[in-house]
């Protein structure tokens, strides 16, 4: 059991997941608002041997190597890589520090987003029409650049609702081969796609200013990464050209666009994440939880 559990900011577990923490801590304090800067992050940490965070915040270097007695941190958020990371997880471990993230907990929110959004433009329903006449997923040439866990599930619901399915990937996947999925290099299939969705790791900028020019115009372009899957200043440019679309569903998913970017009329965004659901809470949470069991049994 941790001696202390401070949760520096709000970080989505479901009541009963909060309550349950008291069973792996003898105190614990959760925090409901978002800390300022590195002095408020260690003002709540304090003399805590076990820190959650959210995507919100960071715990850099300059934090870590003033909290002495930490032992974990918990990332209530997606970890795809150490890089990309909200905590300084090599910082971490030369501390003896362990930290354990989460991932594939909002996935299905996104796949009903897209679906959301893709049958509307095709159909027209509460936006203008792609085509001049309502069409089906049935027979669109689709790209996935990243097929990943949410990248797949995404090429699975298209795939069943009738879709050409093509992705892009560090090597071809023979389970995605099997499936009837067709592998290319990046600028085939941004050239031939009518639709094409970026499904990649944080911070991972993948279309540049040449994968734009590939992916050309009257085209229509989903980002469902966390953060920007290109240049944003490229995207910028592609999407004022003629016939060109963008979806995302936060602001954050297009990176630092121009001042008029989501007024454009060819750009839609919500500003609501997709994969922020109840469902996903509750996944979160068990997670969050399972991480705490597998730290604590590591430490025995």
């Amino acid at each position: 059991m941790f001696r202390k559990l401070v949760a520096i900011e709000p970080v989505s577990l479901i009541p009963s997941a909060e309550e349950k923490l008291h069973h792996y801590a003898r105190e614990v304090v959760l925090y409901r608002d978002v800390p300022a800067d590195d002095e408020e992050i260690l003002r709540r940490i304090a003399d805590a041997d076990a820190v959650l965070v959210s995507y919100t915040s960071r715990i850099t270097r300059a934090v870590i190597e003033r909290c002495p007695t930490v032992r974990y941190i918990g990332m209530c958020c997606s970890l795809y890589s150490e890089e990309s990371a909200n905590v300084d997880i090599a910082c971490a471990r030369e501390h003896g520090i362990r930290v354990l993230g989460i991932r594939d907990y909002g996935d299905r929110g996104v796949v009903e987003y897209v679906l959301h959004e893709l049958t509307g433009l095709l159909h027209g329903f509460g936006m203008p029409m792609l085509r001049d006449e309502p069409s089906e997923i049935t027979g669109l040439r689709v790209g996935i650049v990243g097929l990943g866990v949410s990248g797949r599930m995404i090429a699975d619901a298209l795939a069943f609702m009738g879709a050409q399915i093509s992705y892009f990937a560090r090597a071809p996947k023979a389970d995605a081969e099997a499936a009837g999925y067709v592998f290319k290099p990046l600028d085939e299939l941004l050239r031939e796609s009518e639709v094409v969705f970026t499904c990649l790791n944080k911070n991972v900028l993948l279309l540049q200013k040449a994968q734009f020019e590939a992916l050309g115009d009257h085209k229509v372009l989903f980002n469902t990464s966390i953060g920007p899957g290109f240049d944003a200043k490229a995207l910028d440019a592609w999407v004022r050209r003629p016939g060109n679309r963008f979806f995302c569903d936060t602001k954050a998913a297009a990176g630092d666009v121009g001042a008029d970017f989501f007024e454009l009329p060819s750009v839609r965004c919500p500003a609501v994440s997709a994969g922020r659901t109840k469902q996903a809470f509750v996944l979160l949470s068990q997670k969050v939880l399972a991480n705490i069991e597998t730290a604590l049994s590591g430490m025995q």
